[in-house]
């Protein structure tokens, strides 16, 4: 089973460059996307053998979750079950027969950290979340978590120590979950590999020259770790200024 995550920084514009091509080159059987900015009605977008499920923010043009998947679904829920947290439709929850599955797109904590007490509320409560799934069955968790959590994990840590996406408690946060119980599953495969990222800057050629975070994962509960098979990431899919990251499971 492959599945894809991808922050699409908008949808709409992501179809003018090539967002279907990825989609079918992918071919994954469940395709997540963070970031759509799409109100319901916006679009008509469906792919043949594809079921959509999408969770829309309150906000016209902002944040936003779907997931399109060919494996038919037991449920599927938006948000955490938090009111104070499911006005930005930065979540949708599949449960198929041996997992759950979490897209999420975490909010950012914004520069000078404005926004770091709502972030901090948000970990401690999106956490809480997916330990209930977990008590239930193993989860996956993909999408843009919106932190970076190792120095390995973007090009210019010392100079980043501090701010949005690499200040010391978003980290702990993150630090938080794994040991809850999960796995980074690309740092399961690739504990040392630099240079790996998932997000870069439209300025100052961030991407040309590999100037970027990885800040978009698949967590999977510690359980699973003999049914992954491979996590990966595809730096060379343009569209937006994050890439796609993927993981392939096998459930026998």
């Amino acid at each position: 089973m492959r599945m894809i995550s991808w922050n699409v920084n908008g949808l709409r514009a992501c179809l003018k460059k090539g967002f279907e091509d990825a989609f079918y080159g992918l071919s994954a059987d469940i395709f997540c996307l963070q970031e759509i900015k799409l109100s319901e009605g916006q679009i008509d977008l469906c792919f043949p053998g594809y079921e959509s499920f999408w969770s829309y923010a309150e906000k016209k043009g902002y944040s936003g979750t779907a997931v399109f998947t060919r494996i038919p679904a037991l449920s599927v829920r938006s948000g955490i079950g938090s009111p104070e947290h499911d006005s930005e439709g930065r979540s949708v929850t599949l449960e198929f027969e041996d997992f759950f599955l979490i897209c999420v797109y975490t909010p950012n904590a914004r520069e000078g950290l404005s926004r770091l007490d709502y972030r901090m509320d948000w970990e401690d409560a999106f956490r809480e979340f997916a330990l209930s799934l977990d008590a239930q069955k193993p989860v996956i968790i993909c999408g843009d978590l919106n932190v970076a959590h190792n120095e390995i994990d973007l090009k210019h840590p010392k100079a980043n120590r501090g701010n949005a996406g690499f200040s010391d408690e978003e980290r702990a946060k993150f630090s938080d979950l794994l040991d809850a119980g999960f796995t980074d599953t690309f740092r399961y495969f690739y504990p040392d590999l630099k240079g790996a990222y998932s997000w870069w800057s439209f300025r100052s050629n961030a991407r040309e020259n590999n100037t970027g975070w990885r800040i978009d994962y698949f967590l999977a509960s510690d359980r699973l770790r003999d049914k992954i098979n491979k996590a990966f990431i595809c730096p060379e899919i343009g569209g937006s200024d994050h890439c796609p990251v993927g993981l392939d499971v096998f459930f026998g």
